[in-house]
């Protein structure tokens, strides 16, 4: 798949957008803009189902939605309020970590670089480009697991790691599509291309169906 259909094909799923549920992140970030609430909540996300992200979330910012009422929180009292996600118990530590950290070295704000958000523990390139992206509204790439696996099983990369695509997604497609992709992708990943049974006869994105076979033997 070359540049120019890879661009149909996000268009495509722009239209269909509409059809499917935005990733629970989005919707935050659609009903906050807030940095803070759109990193803290991409940090529950990870590894968690989005009704759940959405639950703890809610819960976690009707408590405390600064730096500094979290820090006030201690880390058993986050626990409860963000269980079931996944790994709570350390993400827990991380928020309270990252929020003292906010608080001393960034006047209460995240930052909006790269450099800076890798700073924090736990925060890696996935979550700095998703609050680039959603939270200051800079030209990022998010590459998720979603990306990563229909970034390839269109054929418009042959990575193996998230990481790897990234880049590879970064030299390819200009850079005024990167904000859209992540949003997209989920999206169309969690309903349509699904990484078990995806829904093929649904799908309406262009020269793909031939690449898909080959795209699972190497587990996409």
């Amino acid at each position: 798949m070359n540049t120019e259909t890879f661009l149909k094909n996000i268009e495509i799923l722009r239209s269909e957008y509409a059809n499917w549920n935005a990733p629970v992140v989005t919707l935050i970030a659609i009903h906050s803009n807030d940095p803070f609430r759109i990193l803290i909540s991409t940090i529950l996300s990870l590894r968690t189902k989005d009704e759940i992200t959405s639950k703890a979330s809610i819960k976690l910012f009707a408590a405390a939605d600064t730096p500094e009422k979290t820090v006030n929180l201690t880390v058993e009292e986050i626990e409860k309020l963000i269980y079931p996600v996944g790994f709570y118990k350390r993400k827990a530590v991380q928020i309270k970590q990252i929020c003292q950290e906010l608080i001393e070295h960034h006047h209460s704000k995240v930052p909006d670089t790269l450099e800076d958000l890798l700073q924090f523990k736990g925060v890696g390139r996935k979550t700095a480009n998703l609050v680039l992206s959603l939270g200051f509204d800079k030209d990022a790439i998010c590459v998720d697991i979603h990306v990563h696996r229909i970034s390839n099983r269109w054929g418009f990369v042959e990575t193996a790691k998230p990481e790897e695509t990234e880049f590879a997604l970064m030299e390819k497609v200009p850079r005024e599509a990167w904000k859209k992709i992540n949003d997209l992708m989920v999206a169309f990943g969690q309903t349509i291309c699904r990484p078990r049974g995806p829904k093929c006869e649904l799908c309406k994105v262009l020269d793909c169906a031939s690449r898909i076979d080959n795209s699972r033997k190497r587990g996409l």
